[in-house]
């Protein structure tokens, strides 16, 4: 270790107590622990109706450009609703990540963690992860994501708290977690473990899901220079959404969409 033993143990009993993980707040928001030696969207638009349908036939380029202009779907009033309903993830599935470093893939185990799998699958089935970034990253420890970019959709779900799940699997490499601000405090935030973080299971950090194949080299090169002491205040991300990002913290890296595989 690079520090004494007495001084990391008190780091340690400190950072546990008070759960700030690195990421400023005002107020208790989901973190991950703190690394061992700690390191010095716009506002939602109402649902706007696709283009009513021609009868005549379109070319080929015509319909291009019809579909390039079709407006994204606003997932909005279906997340907010979402966030009252509780539904059974299957036994595994598989979430695929577009991100603007690429793609990677997760399979997630409903036996490692139940109530943890039924809460992603929820949130991902309803697109709470699109266009969300990946804003915090500490190095060589986790990469951490799970605030809409829409303060109305933070909201909805910000006291939906689920149970803790007992720990059956190590916070390895790749392993996905939910943050948690104390006991039973789980709602959005996930992280990835970045490398073996086995001290965290001792801690209650109950791993649901595992990154596929060579995809955990995607997630190393989510921009990383802002480090955990610069990094965004989660509770104003809440309230002002993606356009707080934007203006503070330009480099960080988003999830483009992240749904499940078929």
């Amino acid at each position: 270790m690079r520090q004494r033993l007495t001084i990391l143990a008190t780091a340690l009993v400190a950072a546990v107590l008070t759960l700030t993980g690195g990421c400023k707040s005002n107020e208790q928001t989901a973190q991950a622990p703190p690394p061992e030696q700690p390191a010095a969207s716009a506002a939602a638009q109402p649902d706007t109706p696709p283009p009513a349908e021609t009868k005549t036939e379109a070319t080929p380029a015509a319909q291009s450009a019809k579909t390039a202009a079709a407006p994204a779907h606003n997932y909005t009033k279906e997340l907010i609703a979402a966030a009252k309903a509780r539904e059974k993830a299957p036994d595994t599935y598989k979430v695929k990540f577009d991100t603007t470093r690429g793609v990677f893939t997760v399979t997630v185990t409903r036996a490692w963690a139940p109530l943890g799998a039924d809460r992603f699958y929820s949130l991902v089935k309803h697109h709470f992860y699109d266009n969300a970034a990946f804003f915090r990253v500490v190095p060589q420890f986790v990469v951490q994501f799970g605030i809409s970019p829409t303060p109305s959709v933070s909201a909805a779900w910000k006291h939906t708290d689920i149970k803790d799940d007992p720990v059956t699997q190590t916070n390895k490499r790749g392993a996905l977690v939910f943050a948690t601000a104390g006991p039973n405090t789980r709602t959005t935030q996930v992280f990835i473990n970045l490398k073996d973080n086995t001290r965290l299971d001792g801690m209650g950090f109950a791993p649901f899901g595992i990154v596929d194949g060579n995809g955990m080299n995607v997630v190393e090169m989510m921009y990383e220079g802002y480090g955990d002491s610069a990094g965004p205040d989660q509770d104003q991300l809440e309230k002002q959404g993606d356009p707080y990002l934007k203006k503070g913290w330009p480099k960080l890296d988003y999830i483009k969409s992240a749904a499940l595989v078929p």
